[in-house]
């Protein structure tokens, strides 16, 4: 057999999984290319064979779902160096067959194998939502957008999603593999019955119903890269936004995107903005640097504050910076740029304006279900996301987008979103659009009439818990299908 073969045949099943998710869709179908490599990892000769086999499919997801990476770093440090990205792609891939290697260690049965694989998949997904490399792309739960099944995430979050994705697709694999008859059918019937009851709890989740709070939310089309180097004006993309949201009507709330307002330090005032309103505002040219979402009055002042929670590893932030700064110190001299980086929010706050508490993060935050899950129970009626997708081009947009979406079901919260470039508008608390401004390149408005609402989901009160005892259960009948065919 040629060398690369298992390489080669275990990407190609990757990439198929990676052609089954957001935001194409088909993604509910992901469990088909998922048991395909859940069953070709696990019919290697030992654990050094299946952790190979998962580290090329891994490498195989992530390139073809995170291409846009590429084109990201190659506007941003230079064309060429979108090759860079490999490195995530093959770090992706290597987490991956670091699970795969315990677990192939202590089950020999390929069928067993399977199900210790697929929960070992789910608990590693809940692993990248923490640390100072976490980084949810892709989570196999957000697959089942397209599908009313995507409802049960106000039950257990978007990791109960990938459960659901990982039983039907170990129930499959291990349908092949088992030697046991009536053993091979019945994870079968277990993941049809799932799926009825998931397809089911979502075709009868209806709208909440509450006050409305109209809001006018913006989708600018500046430069991220200029405003980035401070080749776009920061008071013109503040006189454009200012024009664009005088005149509302009464009641109605502003929203601006992601560092819509430059300002040093944190003032009181921040005249630019027409309050009442929310926006993103960012420190201008001082240290430390800040990125953070503000509260903003009739008269223009910022009642309330709250950072970034979730910052970009290696884009807004560099992991060990201060104990790697001689080697840090090598780049920053290479690209005459200063890494040191933005402060973080320990905690999200809930930001009060007129008497209403809204969960307001800003647009990496958005794809970690932890943070409107805190803004949730800590009071917030609306969540607000401001961001900047203009760094980004093709799926990455989209997925922000998809992934963002979510965090309105596990909460059951309608989000609004002002974006420059990207998707603007609101989303129900079913996870449905409902307004939305996506393409163009100039600056537009919508007026958009969320509900403000109140009660708390399963996900909000317990997070992960139901998921990751999910997962447990599947390595428990990993265990228990590598006794039953030892004694076979």
């Amino acid at each position: 057999m040629p060398a690369l073969s298992v390489p080669v045949t275990a990407a190609l099943l990757g990439v198929l999984l990676a052609l089954c998710s957001v935001p194409l869709p088909w993604s509910p179908l992901a469990f088909l290319p998922l048991a395909a490599v859940l069953w070709y990892a696990a019919q290697g000769h030992d654990a050094r064979q299946v952790s190979v086999r998962l580290l090329w499919s891994g490498v195989g997801l992530f390139t073809i779902h995170l291409w846009w990476l590429t084109t990201f770093l190659n506007k941003l440090l230079g064309t060429g160096t979108g090759v860079l990205a490999f490195a995530l792609f093959f770090l992706e891939g290597a987490f991956l067959a670091v699970m795969a290697y315990p677990i192939a260690t202590r089950l020999r049965d390929p069928a067993a194998r399977v199900w210790g694989l697929a929960g070992g998949w789910v608990i590693l997904e809940w692993l990248r939502f923490l640390g100072p490399l976490a980084f949810p792309w892709p989570t196999l739960g957000s697959t089942l957008l397209p599908s009313p099944a995507i409802q049960i995430a106000d039950l257990g979050g978007v990791l109960l999603g990938s459960v659901l994705v990982t039983v039907t697709a170990a129930s499959l694999a291990s349908f092949v593999l088992s030697r046991d008859p009536w053993g091979r059918a019945r994870p079968v019937i277990l993941a049809a019955v799932a799926w009825a009851a998931a397809l089911a709890y979502g075709v009868t989740r209806t709208p909440g119903q509450g006050p409305v709070q109209p809001a006018l939310v913006l989708r600018t089309a500046f430069d991220s890269f200029g405003r980035a180097v401070g080749s776009v004006s920061p008071a013109e993309q503040e006189r454009l936004q200012r024009a664009a949201s005088l005149n509302r009507p009464a009641g109605e709330i502003a929203v601006w995107s992601e560092t819509a307002i430059t300002a040093p330090g944190r003032p009181e005032l921040l005249a630019a903005f027409p309050g009442p309103g929310i926006s993103g505002v960012g420190a201008g040219g001082t240290k430390p640097e800040f990125n953070a979402v503000a509260a903003i009055d009739a008269q223009s002042r910022a009642t309330s504050w709250s950072d970034k929670s979730k910052l970009v590893p290696f884009g807004e932030y560099f992991p060990l910076y201060a104990q790697l700064r001689p080697l840090y110190g090598i780049i920053e001299n290479a690209l005459r740029f200063d890494l040191s980086g933005v402060e973080a929010s320990g905690t999200p706050r809930p930001l009060s304006l007129g008497g209403v508490l809204y969960g307001a993060y800003i647009c990496y935050d958005s794809v970690f279900p932890a943070v409107a899950r805190s803004l949730v129970q800590q009071g917030a009626r609306l969540l607000v996301n401001p961001s900047n997708d203009g760094w980004y081009d093709g799926w990455g947009v989209q997925q922000h987008f998809a992934m963002g979406r979510i965090r309105a079901i596990e909460t059951r919260r309608w989000l609004v979103r002002s974006v420059n470039k990207g998707v603007a508008g609101s989303v129900n608390d079913l996870g449905q659009p409902v307004q939305t401004l996506s393409a163009g390149e100039t600056l537009q408005v919508l007026h958009v009439r969320p509900q403000l609402l109140a009660g708390t989901t399963l996900y909000v009160r317990m997070g992960d818990i139901p998921a990751l005892l999910l997962a447990l259960v599947m390595i428990g009948v990993a265990f228990r299908m590598e006794a039953r065919a030892r004694r076979w």
